[in-house]
């Protein structure tokens, strides 16, 4: 594996992606039905494109064009704002059909919603409108060899009228895809701020050396930042939105929950077909069909009920998230969202595991064969889940209930 201190400047020039013709939804129901005829079109080829680490252009375009880019746009500028709640659907949908085409555009979404908070009016204007026009936005925020997720290397400083951002970062999902890579970055004030740095800007560099065992064609992997000469225009003072309370990292975890939800799904969905079709029964259970064996009947319910009681906290995080963005925020109002998020963030993140490595257990040895794939559940749940762990989630639940204490304010809850 290529040594991440070692990459330099000795890179093609960077070269953005088309922007194509893209619909614009204008409801909840049409966005429920694009991504219902998206993941028709996307889950045939899933385990090849997963076995052969093929990246999901054609389906992201795919996503592109359906609309479901721009869904959290907000009225005021053109876009259809659906709820929450059906972004979450969106999300475990996609997700069920090919858990990379969810994450992909995870940060996107997550980007848009902060941007509410922190972007000025003029740049609103620029970034949705370029949105509603097919451009899609990548992820520039973490890094390796930082002491946690919160700290930044990463530095924008002034030179002259304009600005040079200088930095590394990984786990860049999205940003191989993207039209826009928003990049984390500390001021010559030592504030954060967020640099929308275009696709085929000189020195912005994308290489693509994510080598996950899950998530394989998420292409989350480096950018990096050498002298990336930016004006002002595009400089985001996020660091705004850390001065009220508000709903960024409830909204950020609800799709990393519903991305869970919808592999627990697919998962599951592969349990049931395997079994009925190419399982054999045990010995000892006096059938002629692995589908009546009564200990695999019972696994399979209680896989269910899991599956339905992680859904339904899903579905309920995401309508209390409506509830509270449609009034003045504060601190307890964003406590509670992060709160009813967290507890579906924790059911999906279990049925998730759960149910990927059930797979095996009920179908049996011939499931484990390469020709099915079906170990792809399993590494794409344990790799997505561990985006921030759930022992925290459970802790901030049992906080909240007990002594009132409000969770943390950041991305992660």
């Amino acid at each position: 594996m290529t040594d991440p201190n070692a990459l330099s400047v000795q890179h093609t020039l960077d070269i953005a992606p088309p922007l194509l013709p893209v619909k614009v939804l204008r409801d909840d129901a049409q966005a429920i039905a694009a991504a219902y005829e998206l993941a028709d079109l996307v889950r045939p080829a899933a385990a090849t494109r997963d076995r052969e680490r093929q990246l999901p252009w054609t389906e992201i375009e795919l996503f592109t064009r359906s609309g479901l880019g721009s869904i959290c746009v907000p009225r005021a500028y053109g876009g259809p704002q659906v709820s929450f709640a059906t972004v979450a659907k969106v999300f475990a949908i996609l997700s069920a059909a090919d858990p990379a085409v969810g994450q992909i555009p995870q940060n996107h979404f997550g980007i848009l919603n902060s941007l509410v908070g922190s972007a000025s009016e003029a740049q609103k204007k620029v970034l949705f409108a370029s949105v509603l026009h097919g451009a899609r936005i990548g992820n520039g925020g973490p890094e390796r060899g930082t002491k946690n997720t919160l700290e930044v290397k990463t530095r924008l400083t002034a030179d002259g009228d304009q600005f040079l951002l200088n930095g590394r970062k990984f786990y860049s999902t999205g940003a191989l895809f993207a039209h826009w890579v928003a990049v984390k970055a500390i001021n010559d004030d030592g504030k954060q701020v967020l640099v929308f740095v275009p696709r085929g800007t000189p020195g912005l560099h994308i290489i693509d050396d994510w080598s996950g065992f899950g998530q394989r064609t998420t292409a989350s992997g480096s950018v990096l930042l050498e002298n990336v000469r930016i004006s002002g225009e595009l400089v985001i003072e996020n660091w705004r939105l850390a001065l009220a309370p508000g709903i960024q990292g409830a909204v950020s975890q609800l799709i990393q929950a519903a991305i869970d939800a919808g592999i627990a799904r697919e998962a599951i969905d592969e349990t049931v077909r395997f079994v009925r079709e190419r399982s054999r029964p045990w010995i000892d259970a006096n059938v002629e069909r692995a589908s009546d064996d009564l200990y695999v009947i019972a696994d399979i319910g209680k896989l269910k009920l899991e599956l339905h009681a992680a859904e339904a906290l899903l579905d309920k995080a995401g309508r209390v998230l409506d509830e509270i963005a449609a009034a003045p925020i504060d601190a307890q109002s964003a406590a509670r969202a992060s709160i009813v998020v967290a507890e579906a963030k924790v059911l999906t993140t279990e049925i998730a595991l759960q149910a990927s490595e059930k797979l095996f257990e009920l179908s049996g040895s011939r499931a484990t064969l390469a020709e099915f794939n079906l170990d792809r559940h399993w590494r794409n749940a344990r790799v997505h889940t561990l985006h921030d762990p759930v022992r925290w989630k459970i802790h901030a639940v049992g906080a909240w209930n007990l002594n009132g204490t409000l969770p943390a304010r950041h991305s992660w809850i």
